[in-house]
């Protein structure tokens, strides 16, 4: 990987080949995660989906149960087929643009999971096994953010 360094008049100033942006996102998650070819799956998927106003779709990359707002409300939302229902009123059109305007290499990573935005939604994986070893990931929150 090469790291290009240009001085300005007020600076130095680091840019980083836009594959590199990718590099660094994909070896935070790896890191603190896990293999980030599942979240960055996840990741294209939904954001097809969401663009695609395609509700089916999103419910599937969806663990359950959720808690959620939907038109305003708190409520739990315990199946893909509730989530389908009641599509519209969780996706805000700005947690709709969050989604669709969100760049890989941008997104924010740590420990609890990867973000979008604000906080809009977050991804996460869900263990199959005590070790981990075995997990999908999927997503764990859907929140408006003033």
């Amino acid at each position: 990987m090469r790291h290009i360094l240009l001085a300005t008049s007020i600076a130095l100033v680091w840019v980083v080949p836009a594959g590199a942006q990718n590099d660094t996102t994909n070896q935070s998650i790896d890191q603190l995660l896990g293999d980030h070819t599942k979240y960055e799956a996840l990741i294209n998927a939904l954001q097809k989906a969401v663009a695609a106003h395609d509700a089916a779709g999103v419910a599937e990359l969806v663990s359950y149960p959720i808690g959620v707002s939907v038109n305003g409300k708190e409520t739990h939302i315990r199946s893909a087929k509730a989530f389908v229902k009641n599509y519209d009123g969780i996706f805000t059109p700005s947690i709709t643009k969050a989604v669709t305007d969100q760049k890989y290499e941008d997104l924010f990573v740590n420990y609890k999971g990867i973000m979008f935005d604000d906080g809009q939604v977050w991804i996460n994986g869900i263990c199959h096994d005590n070790a981990c070893k075995e997990f999908d990931a999927k997503i764990v929150a859907i929140q408006d953010v003033p």
